[in-house]
C-alpha cells in the first residue's frame, strides 16, 4: 500500500510557524520578513529573509537550538557593522536566511541618517559594501510579523543629498581611474571590474 505523498506546508502557514519560533527566542522583540517576499516580487523559489529584533542581548546558540539545518553564526561574524550576523537555514525544505539586527544600532543609525550621516561597510557578496542607513530602508519596507517596529514615514531629508552625493562621487571616481588608469594598459580585468564596482555605487 503507498504512504501518501507529503505535501508542502501554505506559505502562511510554513510562515507564521518559523515566526512565532524566532519571536520566542530569548531576547527578541520583533521579527520582520523582508527581501522579494515582502515586496511581493517573488519567485515561487526565492528564498525566505527574515530579521529578528532584539535588545541588549540575543545568543545565537538559541538560534542554533531549534535544530533547523544550516549554519549559525556568531554576533559581529558578518562584518560586526549594522549587519552584525545571521543564519542561512533549511526549513521544511525551503531557504531561510535570519539576520541579526540590534535595536540599538538600528535607532542609532536612523538619527545619523536624520542628520545626513551614514558610513558603508564591507559586506561579502556586495561590491560596494552596504551603507549604514540600510537598516533604517529595512523598517520603510519590510513587513512585520511579530512585536512592533518603528516606520519611517519618509526618506531623511537630509540624507537625501548626502547620499547622493557619496555614490555619484564614488562611482565617477571609479570611473575616472579605470579610464585613465586601465584602459591605456589595456588592463582588461580591472576595467570591467571598475564598470561592475561603478554601476552598483
Amino acid at each position: 500500500m503507498e504512504r501518501p505523498q507529503q505535501t508542502e506546508r501554505p506559505d502562511q502557514v510554513f510562515l507564521d510557524t518559523v515566526a512565532d519560533r524566532l519571536a520566542a527566542l530569548p531576547g527578541v522583540r520583533a521579527v520582520a520578513l523582508g527581501g522579494s517576499r515582502a515586496q511581493g516580487t517573488h519567485r515561487p523559489d526565492s528564498d525566505w529573509d527574515l530579521a529578528v529584533y532584539y535588545r541588549d542581548r540575543f545568543d545565537p546558540a538559541d538560534l542554533r537550538a531549534v535544530g533547523w539545518p544550516g549554519e549559525v553564526s556568531g554576533i559581529g561574524e558578518w562584518g560586526g557593522g549594522v549587519f552584525n550576523g545571521g543564519a542561512w537555514l533549511t526549513v521544511e525544505g525551503r531557504r531561510v536566511d535570519v539576520h541579526y539586527r540590534d535595536l540599538a544600532v538600528v535607532e542609532h543609525e536612523w538619527a545619523e541618517a536624520e542628520a545626513g550621516r551614514f558610513r558603508v561597510e564591507p559586506l561579502l557578496f556586495h561590491l560596494a559594501g552596504i551603507p549604514s542607513y540600510l537598516v533604517v530602508a529595512e523598517l520603510a519596507v519590510n513587513r512585520v510579523l511579530r512585536g512592533e517596529l518603528p516606520r519611517p514615514t519618509a526618506y531623511p531629508h537630509r540624507l537625501r543629498p548626502a547620499a547622493r552625493d557619496h555614490w555619484y562621487g564614488m562611482a565617477t571616481a571609479t570611473l575616472a581611474y579605470a579610464r585613465t588608469g586601465h584602459v591605456p594598459r589595456g588592463a582588461l580585468a580591472q576595467v570591467v571590474g571598475a564598470v561592475a564596482l561603478a554601476a552598483t555605487q
